[in-house]
């Protein structure tokens, strides 16, 4: 399999080359020249795998140029139980017959990037391992990707990551998670700005082309395709947990800031998976609502990018969004160059009207927007109903699912992380807190290590070069 740039000014590339970058040479963003079909005969030999087993078939359609002994390891390492603290890698949670919660924070640091993030590890260090090469990554987090990327890579050997978040917007426990970690392979950079601020600088970090070869830069945040090919595995896991038919229509809800996870499931749905509905939920930055509503793209600038209870979504310039407008336009890179170039230069496009966006329908996709006082609202009532805590993510995605759901097509909603990472919210919601799992009961208590910066690209390359040597 070949992959090729949204923008299509890039040679064809294999899953080794792209893998341990982000952006294309020229701008854009990687894709699979054609996305692998999945039939009805292997759901329905797949279906009893072990998650493991069921990464390996899915993974293998993408990543054709490793061998299928070394990557069936490195997937086999990958997905335990030792890791995940569940046999079912995933589990599924039903609140009520056709209502599901799929489990997907049971991993090191408690968010569902685990999923995608383990395996990225495991993957660069074994590609890394045949060069004998170096391997810098700049990251960019509202949240989550940053302790998922450093717990997935601390401690590997030729790895160092610089992981910039927005200083003063995360809650206490995703802040610990990250600045508490003293390997000396792990460079946090907290930022005077909001996450698209921080996003903008790896962008702009990764556009600097003799700065990134010569830094050997590469990067671990949702536009990696790897990260994307991960996560398309537990819509398959999620789908067969929900039915028993080969043919059964499932509708996912996906609560959705940066589009890499319900990226994810638009490229399952295309590959064959039987997806009825994915519905995207936002919460107050509603960027992508706004698009799914009216055909509008608007990015927003620092100012008009609101700090909520669901931080992680706090996200006003979605970036493997153009993955989808690629698809959405049928595959024409002279289009998506056009439209990015409008929105560098206006702020935003518009497909309202065209008939790009008469094909929104095809492709599935509703969306919806949920407030705090939704957030609230549905952590209460899922708690009163069903004896459940979830966190403010999964309760955005919750509501905008109800408020979709059809009868008859059961719904899976995907859990974002455990409550214990947003204590606030969920004492705000319930006077209560959430259990914490062992070891993490006392971590906002521990030394914290990382560097204040502004909002500067410059400022950040010199600290990099400053400790790679290089």
């Amino acid at each position: 399999m070949q992959y090729l740039s949204t923008r299509g000014a890039c040679a064809p590339k294999s899953f080794s080359e792209i893998l341990l970058g982000g952006l294309a040479p020229d701008g854009g963003l990687y894709l699979p020249d054609t996305y692998p079909q999945v039939s009805r005969e292997e759901l329905a030999a797949w279906r009893g795998l072990s998650y493991a087993g069921l990464a390996f078939e899915i993974i293998r359609k993408f990543a054709t140029d490793i061998p299928e002994a070394d990557l069936r390891a490195i997937v086999e390492r990958t997905y335990t139980a030792e890791v995940y603290r569940s046999e079912a890698i995933t589990p599924l949670r039903t609140l009520e017959p056709g209502l599901h919660v799929l489990g997907l924070s049971n991993g090191p640091t408690l968010a569902f990037k685990d999923m995608a993030m383990q395996l990225l590890g495991n993957l660069f260090e074994y590609v890394l391992g045949k060069t004998g090469a170096e391997l810098n990554i700049l990251g960019a987090t509202s949240g989550d990707t940053g302790s998922s990327a450093e717990y997935a890579m601390r401690g590997k050997r030729g790895i160092r990551v610089f992981m910039l978040s927005p200083l003063g917007k995360m809650s206490a426990f995703q802040t610990a998670q990250m600045f508490s970690l003293q390997d000396p392979n792990i460079f946090n950079i907290a930022v005077r700005g909001v996450f698209d601020d921080c996003q903008d600088i790896v962008k702009a970090v990764s556009n600097d082309h003799a700065f990134k070869a010569r830094q050997r830069i590469g990067t671990v945040n949702s536009i990696n395709w790897a990260r994307v090919v991960a996560q398309i595995v537990y819509y398959f896991s999620g789908w067969f947990a929900a039915t028993r038919r080969d043919d059964e229509e499932v509708a996912f809800a996906v609560p959705s800031g940066n589009f890499g996870n319900i990226c994810a499931g638009h490229i399952a749905r295309r590959m064959g998976l039987p997806i009825r509905r994915l519905i995207l939920a936002t919460n107050e930055n509603d960027v992508l609502d706004e698009f799914f509503r009216t055909g509008v793209y608007r990015a927003r600038g620092t100012a008009e990018t609101f700090h909520t209870s669901s931080p992680s979504m706090d996200i006003s310039k979605a970036s493997n969004f153009e993955r989808f407008v690629f698809d959405l336009v049928g595959r024409d890179a002279k289009v998506v160059r056009e439209l990015w170039e409008q929105l560098d230069e206006a702020g935003a496009f518009d497909l309202g009207g065209t008939r790009h966006f008469g094909q929104i329908a095809r492709y599935g996709f509703v969306s919806g927007r949920s407030t705090h006082a939704d957030r609230l609202r549905t952590i209460r009532r899922v708690y009163a109903d069903y004896g459940v805590i979830i966190d403010p993510h999964t309760a955005d995605g919750l509501k905008v699912a109800l408020a979709n759901r059809e009868a008859g097509v059961p719904l899976v909603v995907l859990e974002t992380a455990l409550p214990a990472k947003f204590e606030d919210t969920i004492v705000e919601a319930l006077g209560r807190k959430p259990e914490r799992p062992a070891g993490f009961e006392a971590i906002e208590e521990l030394p914290q290590r990382f560097e204040v910066m502004d909002a500067d690209a410059e400022q950040v390359k010199r600290f990099i070069a400053a400790h790679t040597g290089l």
